[in-house]
């Protein structure tokens, strides 16, 4: 089975209105590098790397956009759990259309957008798991500094580790 993102290929263009009603748009981010964050608010592995999510966009430059994909989350909680943890922009995606666009199916799944809107990577923030913890390689800020640098991130693509997206009925 092909891979729906591969790094170096256009990110496929979306919209979608944040927790306030507004409107982004993936195009409109043309000359900034953003990430593209699969989030949950209720997700334990999510609320894990959160900080570091946060962490390495800003470290580096980018925007961060948060888009919530469950399907089960309401949006006090949502708000509640971003408010609570800094996200700067939380985008709603009930239906799951940005997440099947982009072959989600866990949270935390982050991808990395360069300026020009090409995928430079995705996959999981860290290589933290449930018998180990603590990270020894935090692949999101790696692939954000490769990309600052104009290089290609090493790896690319990385299993995402997590929660399973919940799928609307």
């Amino acid at each position: 089975m092909e891979p729906v993102i591969v790094p170096g290929e256009p990110a496929p263009d979306f919209g979608l209105t944040d927790l306030a009603g507004r409107r982004h748009r993936l195009s409109d981010q043309m000359g900034r590098v953003t990430v593209l964050h699969i989030w949950s608010a209720l997700c334990p592995w999510t609320e894990r790397t959160d900080a570091a999510v946060l962490e390495a966009a800003t470290s580096h430059g980018a925007d961060l956009w948060s888009i919530a994909s469950n399907a089960d989350e309401a949006q006090a909680v949502l708000m509640k759990e971003s408010q609570s943890r800094h996200l700067p922009v939380v985008l709603l995606d009930p239906d799951q259309r940005v997440a099947d666009l982009y072959g989600a199916v866990a949270t935390p799944h982050v991808f990395v957008v360069d300026e020009r809107g090409v995928v430079r990577y995705h996959g999981a923030v860290d290589d933290a798991r449930f018998r180990e913890p603590v990270p020894r390689r935090r692949f999101l800020a790696e692939a954000l500094a490769a990309v600052r640098l104009g290089q290609d991130p090493e790896p690319g693509v990385t299993p995402t580790y997590g929660c399973a997206i919940v799928r609307a009925a």
